[in-house]
């Protein structure tokens, strides 16, 4: 047996920069006594899982009925209602132009401190992903001529409100756009972004009053040749 002493607090989110929930305030301090197979668990928690895709780097290109994605994760859809905002959103497959396709609808409000709609997907299953062998992310997408971001979440990014940040525009199209690592911006936290211990990845549209309309074609890792 072994005891663990918690004391932290944290503090609430606020605004249209939270496009991964909201937190409450919170402060605790307790011991709690916990069996030693607790550390196997944790350890295998936090660890480091490899790309367990093609040696491509490919994520998902939606020709799979299954809701997974090829790293045995799902897409899911976010909106900052779960904050109490307003704002709308729906998550459909389609094909267009003979692509499969995941498709985000929807309006993004400021009311409320809102501003966010989003479709994320977790990159691995109880631990982090390692895409240090990759130079950053590739998307094929089709949208409304909107900028949208691409966020991603890693062991640095404690608070739901922290994220890595790069913006691509989406036009009538199908595009492929390239995202290297190098342009993701830091938001609301210090370290850069550590390509090694990716924990979840999501397009966004945020910040402004605006019309999602945007489909991926395919998404995953890339290397220059």
């Amino acid at each position: 047996m072994f005891d663990i002493r918690c004391e932290n607090t944290i503090a609430p989110s606020a605004g249209n920069n939270n496009p991964d929930g909201v937190t409450a305030a919170v402060g605790f301090r307790h011991t709690v006594r916990m069996p030693i197979t607790f550390l196997a668990l944790f350890a295998l928690m936090t660890s480091t899982v490899a790309f367990t895709g093609q040696n491509d780097g490919l994520i998902d290109d939606f020709s799979s009925a299954s809701d997974y994605s090829r790293l045995g994760t799902a897409w899911r859809l976010v909106t900052d209602r779960v904050m109490g905002g307003v704002s709308s959103a729906s998550l459909s497959r389609r094909e267009i132009d003979g692509h499969p396709a995941l498709c985000m609808q929807g309006d993004v409000s400021l009311d409320n401190n809102g501003g966010f709609v989003q479709v994320n997907i977790d990159l691995a299953r109880g631990g982090l992903f390692d895409a240090s062998g990759f130079d950053g992310v590739r998307l094929l997408v089709r949208g409304n001529g909107e900028t949208y971001n691409l966020h991603l979440k890693t062991s640095a990014t404690s608070m739901p409100w922290q994220s890595y940040r790069a913006e691509f525009i989406a036009d009538g199209q199908w595009r492929e756009v390239y995202l290297p690592f190098s342009q993701f911006e830091p938001h609301r936290l210090v370290p850069a972004l550590d390509r090694s211990r990716l924990k979840r990845l999501g397009v966004v549209a945020i910040g402004r009053v605006m019309r999602a309309d945007l489909c991926i074609g395919e998404i995953g890792f890339y290397q220059r040749t």
